[in-house]
């Protein structure tokens, strides 16, 4: 099948798995599309926002419609990282045996994952960069598809240990759910207190899903594209001269280049998503904000000043 045909095919399944994921999850149309491409391109979400969005719902939701196993993972502060990676046991013959952890499967639901000691969360580093683990000196390889689909909630800091910079880093997009409108809501409400439930029909195979991934990094992109990815992180590092008197006044530190690379990747996909078989400018802005948004760290003038992350990246464009 050719790259034409691949994209064109891949545009009707994209639609379908809206279809599919709407029938449980109401709006969150955005939240929703930058999971799917993070899937696309082999890269792990961060899902802000307060309780009760239905990030949980969301990412089980889309699990089922990907055919992906799927676990999920309490974070809690007496949380091991023998609990995420698995440990080793002596066995009836007196030899050491090694029971796999929840590690082990495709969708990992990081659940409040900011509720854990620093020593846990770096259980994970290993795990979304190399698709591997170490444990007890044994190197384990990950099935793959992986992903690590964390959530965290932004307004209770108490008994949280804010992710290191590191693993953010990680992260290809930091998704910001909203409120839902009042349509939405209501919608929500009738759905969830009625005797019906909706269920999803799962539309791909493991397979698929990583022969897409091979399909988004085979989608051709202009110089001048790359280019404009590299200048826009570059415009983030208030010690760079491509820096404006914007950043420079309300930015601590910029993005890496990780960042550039992530926004090449998801601009691909924005654009096979939409039927486009090359990505333009415009589909490295439209996956700009959470891309950038959890890479970039404002200064203590940005608090005060009320000013967003998210105002700073589009005073870049």
């Amino acid at each position: 099948m050719s790259d034409v045909t691949a994209v064109n095919n891949l545009v009707v399944k994209y639609k379908e798995l809206q279809q599919e994921i709407g029938k449980v999850i109401i709006g969150q149309q955005e939240a929703v599309n930058f999971t799917l491409l993070s899937v696309f391109c082999g890269g792990h979400s961060l899902l802000v926002g307060v309780p009760g969005l239905a990030k949980t719902l969301l990412v089980n939701t889309i699990s089922n419609v990907l055919g992906l196993n799927f676990k999920r993972i309490q974070f809690t502060p007496d949380l091991m990282p023998s609990d995420i990676l698995g440990s080793e046991i002596l066995d009836e013959s007196r030899k050491f045996k090694f029971i796999k952890g929840p590690i082990f499967s495709n969708i990992i639901l990081a659940d409040e994952i900011n509720r854990t000691p620093p020593k846990t969360q770096a259980a994970l580093l290993e795990a979304m960069q190399e698709r591997s683990v170490t444990v007890a000196g044994h190197h384990y390889q990950l099935d793959l598809p992986f992903f690590v689909l964390a959530t965290q909630n932004p307004i209770e800091q108490e008994g949280t240990y804010p992710l290191p910079e590191a693993q953010l880093d990680r992260f290809m997009f930091s998704i910001n759910l909203e409120y839902p409108s009042f349509d939405e809501e209501v919608q929500v409400v009738k759905n969830t207190t009625s005797d019906t439930t909706n269920t999803v029909k799962s539309l791909f195979s493991a397979q698929e899903i990583l022969e897409i991934q091979k399909l988004i990094r085979k989608i051709p992109v202009a110089d001048n594209v790359i280019e404009y990815a590299v200048g826009l992180v570059g415009k983030t590092r208030p010690n760079s001269d491509k820096a404006t008197d914007f950043v420079k006044k309300y930015i601590d530190w910029g993005a890496g280049p990780r960042a550039s690379q992530n926004l090449i990747l998801a601009a691909k996909a924005h654009a096979a998503v939409n039927g486009k078989y090359s990505p333009d400018i415009e589909d490295v802005q439209a996956v700009a904000v959470p891309i950038l948004s959890h890479r970039v760290v404002k200064n203590y003038k940005a608090e005060a000043e009320n000013i967003t992350v998210k105002e700073i990246i589009t005073s870049l464009f």
